[in-house]
């Protein structure tokens, strides 16, 4: 979709994921090999009582059911940023769910826009666990 056809507000729910722990496991030793990650004894000992999936993974499994319906398709230029908020732990075994929302736009120049997508990530406990801003370079359609 071009920048002149997006409209502040729109919003998409983005499918279910379940976090697999060997998935998990698989990217906290390849990325983030800290003993919370990885270490199941050690994880006893923490107030969370059992491992926690590496923050970068949970959301990059939902980001990855949220590119299925994407607002911007082919005419998305780049992305810019993205800030990411971990506000509860997320385990093997959870499903999360998620809601983008274009929460920004601003005209770039005649051949671009900025959108901002607001995407809140949700437990089977419908608590919010991830909240991600990303922001985006997108074609402006000529008139």
């Amino acid at each position: 979709m071009y920048f002149n056809e997006l409209k502040v507000g729109t919003s998409v729910d983005i499918e279910k994921v379940v976090i697999e722990k060997e998935k998990m496991l698989d990217f906290a030793y390849t990325y983030d090999n800290i003993p919370l990650h990885t270490d199941e004894k050690y994880a006893k000992t923490t107030h969370f009582g059992k491992i926690i999936a590496p923050g970068v993974m949970a959301f990059m499994a939902v980001w990855a059911k949220y590119l299925e319906v994407d607002f911007f398709g082919e005419e998305l230029l780049a992305g810019k940023s993205t800030k990411i908020e971990w506000l509860k732990p997320v385990f093997a075994g959870d499903v999360l769910t998620g809601k983008a929302t274009i929460t920004k736009l601003s005209k770039r120049n005649n051949k671009n826009g900025m959108a901002e997508v607001t995407i809140e990530i949700y437990n089977q406990h419908q608590e919010l666990v991830i909240i991600d801003i990303t922001e985006a370079i997108v074609k402006i359609k000529a008139e």
